[in-house]
Parts: C-alpha cells; sequence; structure tokens
C-alpha cells in the first residue's frame, strides 16, 4: 500500500512512519520545505500550495500536521497560527484529494478531544455534544475542514486523540526531568480528569484506522482515564521519587494564560467507545503499563 503522511517529523508521525514502513508500506511524507528525497513531496498549507501530481494513487493519506497547542503561551497571534495551521491544512489536503484522478481510499485526519471542552467528571463518548472554549471551536472547524474529502467519496476518519505519552516528548516529555528530580507534583487541586493514551498505542489506533470500515470521529484514548493527582502519583511510584510540589491554578493561569484552563487544568474523562467497538485491543489499557513503556521506549 502506499500511504501519505502530513507531519511526519513530529512525535506521532514520525512513529506512525516508523510502523507502516516496517510492515512494507511506500511512505511519502509532505514536507514544508524543498523535497530533499524520493519520499518527500511539497506543501504549503499557509500559501495554499500542494504538489497535487504526487497525491495521485495513494491508498491511504494521513493528516497530522498542525502547531503545537500547549508549545507557547496563548497570545492571540499564536491562537490565530493554531488555527491556520490545522484549518487550512485541512482544508487544502481534503479539497485537493477531492479533486484527484485516482484519490485515496480513506484519509485519517488528526482531531483532539478538545472537542469537548470541560466534561468535568462525566464519561464522555463520540456522541457528546462540542464543548465550549477555544479548542472546542478549533476542533469543530478542523473537523468541518475535512467535508470535501467525505463529499468526494472517500472515507474520512477523525481521530480525536488525548494526551500522549512518551518521554521523547509531549507533556510527559516535557515534566520528566522535573519529576526525575523529585520537584513534581498535581496541577491545581488535582481533582480533573486526564485522558492519556501511549504512544505505541496511538500508533496502532491509527494503523487500525487505515484497515478499518471506521468513519467520523473516533476518541484515541486509553479506555482508563485517571484524575490529575492518580496520574501525578502513579508517575512518582515508577520513578521512584516525591512528587510533592503542587503548581497552583492560579500561577499556571498567570503563565499559561487562557491555556491553563483548557489544557493542564481541563477535566475530560474520555472513553475510546468506538475504537473498542471495531476490535482494537490495547497494547497498554493501564496507566502503569503505559507509563512503564513510555520510560522503557
Amino acid at each position: 500500500m502506499r500511504a501519505i503522511i502530513s507531519g511526519a517529523s513530529g512525535l506521532i508521525g514520525e512513529a506512525l512512519v516508523a510502523r507502516l514502513c516496517g510492515e512494507g508500506f511506500d511512505v511519502l511524507r509532505l514536507v514544508r520545505r524543498a523535497p530533499s528525497r524520493p519520499d518527500e513531496a511539497f506543501w504549503d498549507p499557509a500559501a495554499g500550495e500542494i504538489d497535487r501530481a504526487a497525491l495521485e494513487g495513494a491508498d491511504a493519506v494521513v493528516h497530522l500536521a498542525g502547531a503545537g497547542v500547549g508549545d507557547r503561551p496563548w497570545t492571540e497571534s499564536y491562537k490565530r497560527l493554531i488555527r491556520d495551521s490545522r484549518v487550512r491544512g485541512t482544508r487544502l489536503l481534503a479539497e485537493t484529494l477531492a479533486g484527484l484522478k485516482s484519490p485515496p481510499s480513506v484519509l485519517v485526519s488528526g482531531s483532539a478531544i478538545g472537542f469537548y471542552g470541560d466534561t468535568g467528571a462525566a464519561e464522555t463518548t463520540e456522541s457528546a455534544p462540542k464543548g465550549a472554549g477555544f479548542l472546542a471551536d478549533l476542533t469543530a472547524d478542523w473537523e468541518a475542514a475535512s467535508a470535501p474529502a467525505a463529499a468526494a467519496g472517500i472515507r474520512v476518519v477523525l481521530p480525536r486523540t488525548g494526551i500522549v505519552l512518551s518521554r521523547r516528548g509531549g507533556i510527559l516529555g516535557r515534566t520528566l526531568p522535573l519529576f526525575r528530580l523529585g520537584a513534581g507534583g498535581r496541577l491545581g487541586d488535582g481533582r480533573q480528569w486526564t485522558s492519556w493514551i501511549s504512544l505505541r498505542d496511538e500508533v496502532g489506533a491509527l494503523r487500525h484506522l487505515i484497515g478499518s470500515d471506521l468513519s467520523g470521529p473516533v476518541n484515541l484514548t486509553a479506555p482508563s482515564p485517571v484524575t490529575n493527582a492518580e496520574y501525578t502519583r502513579e508517575l512518582a511510584r515508577v520513578l521512584r521519587r516525591p512528587a510533592v510540589l503542587p503548581v497552583p491554578a492560579p500561577l499556571l493561569r498567570l503563565v499559561l494564560r487562557d491555556f491553563a484552563d483548557e489544557g493542564p487544568l481541563v477535566s475530560q474523562r474520555v472513553l475510546p467507545v468506538r475504537l473498542l467497538e471495531s476490535g482494537f485491543s490495547f497494547a497498554d489499557p493501564d496507566l502503569p503499563a503505559a507509563l512503564k513503556a513510555a520510560l522503557e521506549a
């Protein structure tokens, strides 16, 4: 099979490319610079440019590109960048795929559980409505931007991903040095629910979506979400370090601005109902197994 991947240099994209290449896929990476290898093709979402001919004849497209949501404080300019990098890129890709002579059979177009907003302690499935906030509005528009591909008969899957656990990046990668020093702790009161997934299950789920008959939103989270306090205790236990330095919510809001209440302080107890119903089996269904796998990988 021939697969095209955007965001191939990111944490998830890099691992997915390795998985697909290991299975014998012919993988083409979309890059925003002059291609330097035969397995690369140019695109520039901001300028609306893409190598259309390179997309012809692909079996599957996995779209993971977008500016990091938590990489910088949420200034108005950075929020525009987050939004534009997702909505414009998805629309460009979907419209291009829809107009191909030989389009792919499936587009797996990245999304996020930010769609649900703050759900408190309520168990949340794919049938839940859109929540409130910047991320919820962004994710709804991000998903809607894939509509041209679906209208052209391409099966479009929208994996709503939770927090991906890996020592090489993401939240775990950024906070691991503090926890190793014994300077970690819960965020705010620690009662907010955290919906996570191990990197290998994230990649496995994306591979599953390519070959399944699923379409529409699919939650990519482990079946056992935990509170932030539970997450903190478990990470400290695995590292054999204390974690007794909580970060007060006002300090998080001061440093992270609006992102604090939609990122580290948001409560989301999301369940992967459609993924489980489709027969996917988690390698790391609980947090101890996931943290162990993340720290050993």
